[in-house]
């Protein structure tokens, strides 16, 4: 049996400032990739504002059903993202392409079938997500034209994940960059009729997030041919799938589908419960998405690099060392996350105003990033140990832990309060929260066991038993595993 790598840095834990300097090569460049689009998606919600407070709820609602879209193709990314890092660290190019290509596959098939729903049946979708008229026919016009960007959504996020996950994060942002100002620029001419175009309100942006999406997908092939790409562009590599191979992925993939699928309808049970709400708090809602979208955005940047740093090292066997790494995240996530959320505290006033929320609007978007600042460490402590758990080989426990939680906690608290009490929106707001303290007692301890650690390359396999034994881990040995 392969001995477990026996250097100082893999043993006693890698130096901190060194592990820091990796951290950032990664997180920082995928944080403001996110940061922009979520930029992207302010600056919508102000231009639209001059439209009506009706509008920004309206598209606020159809935003919704874009994050049940990234619910359904996100545990194909989180699945590809686990074989694409332990495949990359055990220098496995054939893997690599063919996990990649099953990916793509995968997420193309869900961001058509969302393409669809979009554009032939909005009325459908709008119906789902509230009752009021006046909410649905603006989202109807909306999703008319904006069901054409999943797709390229979906591709541009399928080509990032692979990027960053082999040493490649700056070429995500470069392209985020220039869709992001294809985007702006076509909101202000098509939203208001600039330059002798017309003016289409509503379908404007979403005809400006289309066009960008197009850009998006476009500057990401052509960075990966002119880099040469190992694997982007090896189409031939990519549709390569042996029948064992495919049951492996989808057998590490369903956990994680269940997961963001399950979560996914979850969501949208809340957000069909707080639709119902006053049309004030539908537009403090759709604002406070937004906010929340910064959040989300930069902490991704930690998540991404959670998986890559720590699944490459198991992958390529070096287990020790990969724990070690999972350990310093934990430490360094509550601290980075309540910087973010009390730097977005500070500086909501005027962002609101601008966002044309004011009187009992501006109060409630303002009590809920109160709410959420609170929240919002523990809520990214449990999301960055799940990822760390799936990029190891563990999709189950972190999946279990949270499907079950919101079905028999969350879900009963938000439908109670909000359909049945009727009690005041921001006491079912705060109901969405309710799981998170608890289950990050759980995610703690499964996070110190080191039970999580399961890989599905040979390079790691062939350590695994041994660094089971020095932590006292009974579970199926290596060899057990590989059948």
């Amino acid at each position: 049996m392969k001995s477990l790598p026996s250097s100082p840095a893999a043993l006693s834990g890698q130096d901190m400032r060194s592990f820091l300097r990796m951290l950032a090569a990664i997180a920082i460049p995928v944080a403001l990739q996110n940061l922009l689009t979520t930029t992207g998606s302010m600056v919508d919600t102000v231009m639209l504002a001059q439209l009506g407070e009706l509008t920004v709820g309206s598209v606020g609602l159809c935003a919704q059903f874009s994050s049940l879209l990234f619910s359904c193709y996100w545990g194909f990314v989180g699945g590809g993202m686990l074989f694409f890092a332990q495949h990359y660290g055990a220098k496995d190019g054939d893997g690599v392409c063919s996990s990649y290509g099953l990916t793509l596959s995968c997420m193309l098939t869900v961001g058509l079938l969302f393409c669809l729903l979009g554009v032939l049946a909005p009325e459908t979708v709008m119906g789902l997500y509230t009752d009021k008229p006046e909410l649905q026919a603006i989202g109807v016009q909306y999703l008319r034209i904006v069901g054409f960007a999943y797709p390229l959504q979906v591709l541009s996020m399928a080509m990032s994940a692979l990027l960053r996950t082999t040493d490649r994060v700056r070429l995500p942002l470069i392209a985020s960059i220039v869709s992001l100002l294809t985007n702006f620029l076509f909101n202000y001419l098509l939203i208001f009729g600039k330059l002798g175009l017309p003016r289409m309100g509503v379908q404007g942006a979403a005809l400006a997030t289309v066009i960008s999406g197009a850009v998006n997908v476009l500057m990401l092939l052509a960075m990966g041919k002119a880099t040469q790409h190992p694997y982007l562009l090896q189409i031939k590599r990519h549709f390569c799938w042996s029948k064992a191979f495919i049951q492996k992925y989808l057998l590490k993939c369903f956990p994680i589908l269940c997961n963001e699928l399950l979560i996914g309808v979850g969501n949208m049970v809340i957000n069909i419960v707080l639709g119902r709400q006053s049309t004030q708090a539908i537009a403090a809602l759709a604002v406070f998405r937004t906010f929340e979208g910064f959040i989300i955005a930069f902490f991704a940047g930690f998540t991404n690099a959670a998986s890559i740093l720590v699944g490459t090292e198991v992958g390529a066997g070096h287990h020790e060392l990969a724990f070690a790494r999972a350990k310093r995240l934990i430490v360094l996530c509550p601290v980075t996350i309540c910087g973010a959320c009390l730097l977005m505290l500070a500086i909501h006033p005027p962002l609101l105003t601008a966002m044309s929320l004011s009187g009992e609007s501006f109060e409630i978007c303002r009590s809920m990033l109160i709410i959420y600042t609170f929240v919002a460490v523990i809520r990214m402590c449990n999301w960055i140990q799940n990822d760390t758990f799936r990029s190891a080989g563990d999709a189950a426990f972190g999946t279990i832990l949270e499907i079950t939680f919101m079905y028999l906690l969350v879900l009963p608290c938000i439908c109670l309060t909000g359909l049945v009490f009727k009690a005041p929106f921001l006491l079912i707001f705060a109901s969405a929260y309710v799981d998170e303290p608890i289950r990050i007692v759980i995610m703690l301890r499964h996070a110190f066991s080191g039970k999580w650690i399961k890989p599905v390359t040979k390079e790691g396999l062939a350590t695994i038993d041994e660094f089971r034994a020095a932590h006292g881990i009974k579970q199926k040995n290596a060899a057990e595993l590989q059948h």
